[in-house]
């Protein structure tokens, strides 16, 4: 992946970044609980889209037990974010080795990802905008390769590219920083260049991390379902593309743990994508992220506009 050079306004923050990361983990997630109740309490940042999707999404529950899902989202948000400035700055080995003693991510069956990527040489993982989406270019750090059958240099994570140039780069770099280093990675796959990418890697070992809950944006095909009581339209891509390739099919289940770090899971879903369709492999897919959100309401992006 070929990334556009840096300004001085890139650099500038990027500097100030590497200061502040460079600060106790324990210290980002005191600041985020800061900045989230301020962001909730003082900002108001679209605090009515948030409620509006959360009631919506949870009939069942009382105006004041949305406030208090809402409270918990805004904290989980920001706490993400003010840890993204310290995994930024975890490059190199040293950087490795700190992500590992922190426990940031944990990955609770890496055998099954390691059975399913024994079976087909690609993986296509459909996760959602829950636990700590950010960090997943750099899974792969977080677990010996003889456990979950791949490395660092042999996943990526799409994503579309934000309209200013400014912060696509400074985001970028904060999500690769733990393997920025790393021989023959790609990490970052762009929506748009993400078929002529699978078909270049089609005979080697790879794991697609597909954000697939965005609503639909540009030409994408799509499935209309019921997700959280409520008619969804859903891109359907990255099955697709699963289903083109013939490669299994996961679903990551990103949990937020107590202590502040986050574990992820990896659920079948099609073993291979041909023995399902794209519809089959979706329904599924939502059926098991509206599982998780009743379990964690909070831990969701709920300021998306996901419902137009």
């Amino acid at each position: 992946m070929e990334q556009s050079k840096r300004t001085f306004g890139v650099w500038l923050m990027e500097g100030w970044m590497h200061l502040h990361g460079m600060l106790p983990l324990g210290y980002h997630r005191w600041w985020g609980r800061v900045l989230g109740k301020a962001l909730y309490g003082v900002f108001h940042y679209r605090t009515d889209v948030t409620m509006t999707n959360l009631a919506r999404s949870f009939p069942e529950k009382k105006y004041e037990e949305l406030k208090d899902i809402s409270k918990r989202f805004y904290i989980h948000m920001a706490t993400l974010y003010t840890t993204l400035i310290w995994f930024g700055n975890c490059k190199g080995d040293k950087g490795r080795k700190r992500l590992r003693e922190s426990r940031l991510l944990e990955i609770t069956n890496p055998e099954e990802v390691a059975r399913l990527l024994s079976t087909r040489n690609q993986l296509m993982v459909l996760n959602a905008h829950t636990g700590n989406w950010e960090a997943l270019a750099s899974v792969a750090v977080f677990c010996p390769e003889e456990k979950i059958g791949f490395n660092s240099a042999q996943g990526g994570v799409t994503y579309m590219a934000l309209s200013s140039k400014f912060w696509d780069r400074i985001i970028e770099d904060l999500r690769l920083a733990p393997i920025i280093d790393v021989a023959g990675r790609e990490g970052y796959i762009e929506s748009r260049k993400v078929l002529r990418t699978a078909l270049s890697n089609r005979d080697r070992r790879y794991v697609y991390c597909f954000i697939t809950d965005q609503y639909p944006y540009g030409n994408a095909s799509t499935i209309p379902i019921t997700f959280m009581h409520q008619p969804t339209v859903t891109m359907k891509g990255g099955a697709q593309l699963a289903r083109k390739l013939d490669m299994n099919v996961a679903y990551l289940r990103f949990r937020c743990r107590e202590d502040g770090g986050y574990s992820l899971t990896f659920i079948p879903l099609a073993e291979p994508a041909s023995a399902s369709t794209p519809e089959e492999m979706m329904q599924k897919y939502y059926e098991l992220l509206e599982e998780d959100l009743r379990e964690q309401p909070w831990n969701y992006l709920w300021t998306h506009k996901r419902w137009k």
